[in-house]
């Protein structure tokens, strides 16, 4: 093994995806995937017990959130270089992972040259946002961020929950959640509660479980 071989983790939990990449990787003469994870718990024993240079991060994982993880990574190996692999790009998860010291996000439906640029371009110290997803995110530069009381409302209002059934659960009058929606509703760019929903989900601003 030399020492311009970049070494490669990947933690995923889609066995088909690992595959995927794992034959794109074997195509690379520089390139080695030293090892898998399916878990979030596995994935950051393998990192910690290999080193890698370079760290393929699924974003959802049965056990974890990749950007409610990726804290752990940088507390020994404040280096650390983490590409998180989502299923499709929601501004809201890039920049949670980017500002969370993520050094790349691709999505799944990445072509193979495109994963193999992240690589090498992550590995040399560099970000490495595709074209799609900076388009995505500039999107939304300038756009309110939500309130921690709004995120919560928008996200029981993605459950399916009335007004009435919010007020009860948040123990505020329905005129108070009225006030939230419609502040919701200025700072996400909708006009209608299944738009805030469709909205919120396609951008990442609420996190669904499937």
């Amino acid at each position: 093994m030399t020492e311009s071989l970049i070494r490669i983790l990947l933690i995923e939990y889609q066995p088909l995806v690992r595959l995927g990449i794992q034959v794109v990787l074997e195509k690379e003469e520089d390139l080695i995937l030293t090892g898998q994870a399916d878990s979030a718990v596995a994935g950051f024993a393998k990192f910690q017990e290999l080193s890698p240079n370079v760290t393929i991060l699924g974003l959802k994982l049965p056990d974890s959130c990749a950007i409610d993880d990726l804290d752990n990574y940088f507390v020994n190996t404040p280096k650390a270089k983490i590409i998180v692999l989502a299923e499709h790009a929601g501004d809201a998860e890039i920049s949670q992972a980017l500002k969370k010291g993520a050094s790349g996000y691709i999505c799944k439906d990445v072509t193979p040259q495109e994963l193999v640029d992240a690589i090498r371009t992550v590995a040399a110290g560099r970000k490495y946002i595709p074209g799609n997803i900076a388009q995505v995110l500039s999107e939304n530069i300038g756009r309110e961020e939500l309130t921690a009381t709004e995120s919560n409302v928008l996200r029981m209002i993605v459950g399916g929950m009335s007004n009435k059934e919010i007020a009860f659960a948040m123990d505020i009058s329905e005129n108070t959640v009225k006030s939230h929606i419609q502040n919701i509703f200025g700072k996400i760019g909708v006009s209608d509660r299944t738009s805030a929903a469709t909205t919120a989900i396609k951008r990442g601003l609420v996190r669904v479980d499937l």
